[in-house]
């Protein structure tokens, strides 16, 4: 692998939450250029792409919706079927939740790769966290560094798989929207919820859970310094 990494690109795996919003607005920041994609993969709430697309499109970031229809029927879970009901609060140490999607990120960051070398894109930002990754295995930091190596050896290519937000918890990721100067919209028109509420969501998920319970550590921590 030859190339040069491109340090002015980045294509940035985009969901319209609060994550990788905090992280869209990171990008700008960064890159001359940030692309960012979203997977519709047949979750239960048709929310989340129309708010990743309007939050691009108020923002000026080009955007892109991949079909990963197939990814629903292979991994039946909370977050693609009506039938199953989300699991309300936080969820219990140790344990998978029911709303984890065996082999999304893989599949996601495999698709955003392939994406991006095709654009000569070097850099792919996600907004994965070890800190609160609430049972999720994908979200680790040994399984980005695996796959980054992975997709390097598997297209010949030099990427970057950055996760600025793997080493901060709920209450760090506030406060860097809150340096970025757009805490109000990360507040106000993200959409986390599980339940498809934009904003503060339905309250009961344990992504809502998650959401309040870092701003309110977050407040306590940082804005009465």
């Amino acid at each position: 692998m030859k190339e040069q990494i491109n340090k002015d690109r980045c294509v940035l795996v985009f969901s319209g939450g609060q994550d990788s919003t905090t992280l869209l607005f990171h990008a700008k920041k960064l890159y001359k250029e940030v692309i960012a994609i979203s997977f519709n993969y047949g979750q239960r709430h048709e929310q989340e792409l129309e708010c990743a697309k309007d939050l691009c499109k108020k923002y000026g970031v080009e955007h892109h919706i991949l079909d990963m229809g197939l990814l629903n029927q292979l991994a039946p879970n909370a977050l693609t079927r009506t039938d199953l009901d989300v699991e309300k609060g936080e969820v219990e140490k140790d344990s998978v939740p029911n709303t984890f999607v065996d082999g999304r990120n893989m599949i996601f960051l495999t698709f955003a790769a392939i994406f991006a070398k095709q654009r000569g894109i070097n850099v792919i930002m996600t907004g994965v966290s070890q800190s609160d990754f609430s049972g999720y295995p994908d979200c680790r930091d040994i399984f980005i560094k695996s796959l980054n190596t992975t997709l390097n050896l598997s297209m010949d290519y030099q990427f970057v798989v950055e996760t600025p937000l793997m080493w901060l918890d709920k209450a760090e990721t506030w406060n860097m929207a809150y340096e970025l100067g757009v805490l109000d919209i990360i507040k106000n028109e993200t959409l986390t919820c599980y339940n498809g509420v934009i904003g503060n969501g339905c309250g009961e998920c344990p992504a809502c859970t998650l959401r309040k319970n870092g701003y309110l550590e977050f407040k306590e921590k940082f804005l009465k310094r």
